[in-house]
C-alpha cells in the first residue's frame, strides 16, 4: 500500500477543505493508498516561525486578518513574509526530513502556498524517490515563490492562466496536469432532490421571488450588513439568504435588524449546497472556493476587487468577467445598482446560462492523476 502525505494549513480553511475532499474521494474509489493528511502549522511549531515576531501562528494570523478586514497591503506583507520562510528554510527542512524519515511516504501533496521549496526538500532527504505534487487551491499564481518554484516539481493546475504561469517558470507539460476547476466537497455534486418552493416557505421566504445568497466564507463579514441594508432599501422585488458562518455577533445583529423584504440568516451550517439550491445568485468575497461552489449549483456571482482584495485572488474577479459568469464592483456601496442589473429582463438568464457551462470536475480527475505520478519512475 502506497503512503500518500497531503499538507494543508488551517489557514482560511481552503487548503484543509481541499484536502479533506479529495482524500474521501480517494478512499471511496478505494485506492491502495495509506492517506495521511498532515497540518504544516503542526510541524513549524517547535520553530516558532511567526511567534517570533507577531506572538500568533501563522495560520492565526493569517485568520485575524480575514476575520478583521485588515487585508489592505496585504500584497506588500507577502514578500516579507517569504523572505522569513526563506530565511528559516535551512531550520524549517530538517523538521520536515525528522517527520518524512519516520513515515517515509511514497507521495507529498501540498495544498498549501509559500513552503513548496521547502516541503520538496525535506522529503527528498528523508526518501530520495519520493514524489512531490503541488496542487494550486487558487485559480492562478501570485509569483514569485508563491505556488510554483523554480523546481523540478508535478504541479495540478485548474486554470489555463495557472499552466501558462508553470510553463513560463521552465516546467515541461510532462509535469503539469490540467484539471477543470478547483477542487469542492463531493456533496456540490449530489443532487439536491428537495422542493425549492416548499423549502423557501419553510424558511419564511417568498417561493417566487428572485432570491440572492449572502456569503462571506466561515468567519462572515461586516460588509454583508451594509449588502443587505442596501437592498432592502433598494425597491428591488427580491430578497436574501444570509449565511454568518462563526460569526455569531454579526448572525445576532443581522436577526435584530426589521427589514421590508423577506431575509433568513444562518449561523455556521455545512448545507451550502441546500442554501445554493434555495438561491438564484451569489453576493461574497472573490474567493476561489466561494466562486466554484456558486458556479457548481449554477449561481452567478457578484464580487468584489479593491485594494483590500486578497492578491492571490485578484485573478479570480478577472476569470469571472471572461467567462461572463457575474459581475465585479469595486465595493459594495452599489450593490442595489448591481442587483438592479443583474435582475433586469433576460440578464439573470443569460448569467445562469453561462454559470452552466463550467463543468468542475477536478476532485474526481485529480486521483487518476496521482496514480499515474506515482507510477512514473
Amino acid at each position: 500500500m502506497k503512503k500518500v502525505d497531503f499538507v494543508f494549513f488551517d489557514a482560511g480553511g481552503g487548503h484543509r477543505a481541499a484536502a479533506t475532499a479529495l482524500k474521501h474521494i480517494v478512499e471511496q474509489e478505494q485506492r491502495p493508498w495509506d492517506v495521511q493528511l498532515m497540518n504544516l502549522q503542526e510541524v513549524l511549531d517547535p520553530l516558532d516561525l511567526f511567534r517570533k515576531v507577531t506572538g500568533l501562528r501563522l495560520q492565526d494570523v493569517y485568520n485575524l486578518m480575514l476575520k478583521k478586514g485588515w487585508t489592505l497591503g496585504s500584497a506588500q506583507l507577502v514578500r516579507p513574509m517569504q523572505w522569513l520562510i526563506r530565511l528559516y528554510r535551512p531550520k524549517l527542512v530538517p523538521l520536515l526530513e525528522a517527520h518524512w524519515r519516520e513515515r517515509r511516504p511514497d507521495m507529498v501533496v501540498s495544498f498549501v502556498p509559500h513552503f513548496n521549496r521547502a516541503l520538496k526538500e525535506g522529503l527528498l532527504r528523508a526518501r530520495p524517490d519520493g514524489r512531490f505534487v503541488t496542487v494550486l487551491t487558487d485559480l492562478a499564481d501570485y509569483p514569485p515563490h508563491f505556488w510554483i518554484e523554480r523546481q523540478k516539481q508535478n504541479l495540478i493546475c485548474g486554470s489555463e492562466r495557472a499552466v501558462e504561469q508553470a510553463r513560463a517558470l521552465g516546467h515541461t507539460d510532462e509535469r503539469i496536469f490540467r484539471v477543470s476547476g478547483m477542487i469542492l466537497n463531493p456533496r456540490f455534486y449530489d443532487p439536491v432532490t428537495v422542493d425549492r418552493r416548499a423549502e423557501r416557505l419553510r424558511l419564511g421566504l417568498d417561493p417566487e421571488k428572485p432570491t440572492g445568497l449572502v456569503l462571506f466564507g466561515g468567519l462572515g463579514s461586516s460588509v454583508m450588513r451594509e449588502i443587505a441594508r442596501k437592498l432592502d432599501r433598494s425597491g428591488l422585488d427580491l430578497q436574501l439568504i444570509l449565511i454568518c458562518g462563526k460569526n455569531e455577533k454579526l448572525a445576532r445583529a443581522l436577526r435584530e435588524y426589521k427589514p421590508s423584504i423577506p431575509m433568513f440568516v444562518e449561523g455556521f451550517t455545512s448545507e451550502v449546497p441546500y442554501y445554493m439550491h434555495l438561491s438564484d445568485f451569489f453576493i461574497g468575497k472573490p474567493g476561489p472556493g466561494s466562486i466554484s461552489e456558486a458556479l457548481a449549483m449554477k449561481l452567478p456571482v457578484i464580487v468584489e476587487r479593491n485594494a483590500w482584495t486578497l492578491p492571490q485572488e485578484r485573478y479570480n474577479t478577472e476569470w469571472v468577467v471572461e467567462h461572463g459568469v457575474g459581475r465585479v464592483v469595486p465595493n459594495f456601496r452599489n450593490i442595489d445598482a448591481v442587483a438592479a442589473e443583474m435582475l433586469a429582463p433576460g440578464e439573470l438568464a443569460r448569467y445562469r446560462a453561462n454559470a452552466s457551462v463550467i463543468d468542475n470536475r477536478a476532485v474526481f480527475e485529480i486521483p487518476a492523476i496521482l496514480q499515474r505520478i506515482l507510477e512514473h519512475s
